[in-house]
């Protein structure tokens, strides 16, 4: 019987190294023992800030996999991602970014299992977006974790900044998943046992990083196949600027009510499933 402890494959940037342990902690709690990981640091990452990130993956018993630096064109993610896969080989592989904690209906073996038993070759998600109360972005405290710096849980991503929050968040080592993780060209989910996968990318410093994209793919300094990329940062930057710097947490589109990692949110079946059926690049338009 093959071993169902998927691979973790991931692509990390230059995040707190907090956010990275607890990261790692979480996914060892839902079982994952294996993590084939790549540090990619754009060029303005000092160099103090990656030694600090390798040492805390060599604190938590991982070897990253490699290091590069410099541009972070739109395919670098997904040729790294690529290359990690092919080294971990055989089985099934979980994709996920460091600032994204998957929560699953059921134990890893057994979603995994029924995904086998059920001919799917993949298993989806959909993104919930975690923000601070007020929808402030602000840091947070390792001793008071993501969960109490960012208690709330909505629909960001693709009600405001009209991006794909469909993820594939496990396949099988020979299924092609595209560009960020967000579909299999191949393969279609069972909509009826999607993941919760906590996004929790709306913390300090988020704002820069867009900026910077924005600069960085306007001038061509890091290549783009779309707009989409900058024109989703955009709409965020917009978006805080009409509020005060913050995210408007009562807009109701947005859906933003407390959840946690530790229980499913209500009615999160039907919910996820009509938003990821439903969900189409061209669908939202207005303002925000």
């Amino acid at each position: 019987m093959p071993h169902l402890s998927p691979a973790l494959i991931a692509v990390v940037g230059p995040v707190e190294s907090p956010l990275l342990a607890a990261w790692v902690r979480h996914y060892r709690c839902l079982g994952v023992e294996r993590f084939l990981i790549a540090f990619h640091f754009p060029d303005h990452v000092s160099d103090v800030r990656r030694h600090e990130l390798q040492a805390t993956a060599r604190e938590l018993g991982i070897v990253p996999t490699g290091t590069s630096t410099g541009p972070w064109h739109e395919h670098t993610n997904t040729e790294l991602r690529d290359s990690l896969r092919h080294r971990a080989g055989p089985g099934w592989h979980l994709l996920a970014d460091v600032d994204e904690f998957q929560q699953y209906p059921a134990p890893l073996g057994e979603v995994i299992t029924q995904a086998d038993e059920s001919g799917h070759h993949v298993v989806g998600g959909l993104m919930l977006d975690r923000v601070t109360g007020s929808g402030s972005l602000t840091t947070w405290r390792p001793e008071g974790g993501l969960e109490t710096a960012y208690p709330l849980g909505g629909h960001l991503t693709h009600r405001l900044l009209r991006g794909d929050p469909r993820k594939i968040v496990l396949a099988r080592h020979d299924v092609a998943v595209a560009s960020g993780n967000h579909r299999s060209p191949s393969h279609r989910p069972d909509a009826d046992r999607l993941c919760a996968v906590h996004h929790f990318k709306w913390r300090s410093g988020i704002l820069d990083d867009l900026r910077r994209r924005i600069q960085h793919f306007s001038s061509g300094t890091w290549e783009e196949h779309t707009p989409a990329v900058r024109d989703e940062a955009g709409r965020l930057l917009a978006h805080v600027g009409r509020h005060g710097g913050a995210i408007n947490v009562s807009d109701p589109r947005f859906a933003f009510r407390r959840v946690s990692l530790d229980r499913m949110p209500s009615d999160w079946p039907a919910e996820a499933r009509s938003i990821h059926t439903t969900w189409r690049s061209h669908a939202h338009s207005g303002q925000d």
